[in-house]
C-alpha cells in the first residue's frame, strides 16, 4: 500500500487562495486592502504580484502588513510594444480568470449581491480544484 502524503506546493498554480468582491464603487488599491485577513491567514506566502493601478502606498501597506514572514508585492508593469508580448506571472491571472469564465454562472453578472458572487467563485474554484486532485490519483 502506498501512501501519498500533501506537499506544500511553494506556488499557487493560478489556484484562487482568496479574494473579495466588492462595489465597484471602490478603487482596487483599497478594495485589496480587504484580502488582509487573507495575506495573514497564508503565513508561507513570500510574493504578490499586481499590475500598475496597485504602485504607490499599496506597496508601503503590503510591506508593513504585520507577519511572521516578509511579503513583498511586485508591480507587472506593461510593456507597451506594437506586438503582442506575455508578461510574467500576468498570465497566470488571466488563465485563473478564462477558467472562471468556463462556469456559466460566471460567465454574466447575475448577482445582486456580492456575497452571491463570491460563493459562486468559491464553487466554482472548488470544481476546478477537485478535478485537478481526481486526475493526479
Amino acid at each position: 500500500m502506498v501512501v501519498r502524503l500533501p506537499v506544500p506546493l511553494p506556488v499557487t498554480l493560478g489556484l484562487i487562495l482568496g479574494f473579495v468582491v466588492h462595489q465597484a464603487g471602490l478603487q482596487d488599491r483599497a478594495g485589496a486592502k480587504l484580502l488582509e485577513p487573507f495575506l495573514r491567514r497564508y503565513g508561507w506566502l513570500k510574493a504578490v504580484f499586481v499590475d500598475g493601478g496597485y504602485a504607490g502606498r499599496f506597496l508601503d501597506w503590503v510591506a508593513a502588513l504585520p507577519r511572521h514572514r516578509k511579503l513583498t508585492a511586485h508591480v507587472v508593469k506593461r510593456i507597451h510594444a506594437h506586438r503582442f508580448v506575455v508578461l510574467p506571472k500576468r498570465w497566470i491571472v488571466e488563465r485563473t480568470f478564462a477558467w472562471l469564465g468556463n462556469f456559466r454562472r460566471l460567465s454574466k453578472d447575475y448577482k445582486v449581491k456580492p456575497t452571491h458572487s463570491e460563493a459562486m467563485i468559491y464553487l466554482a474554484a472548488s470544481a476546478l480544484m477537485l478535478r485537478r486532485l481526481s486526475k493526479s490519483s
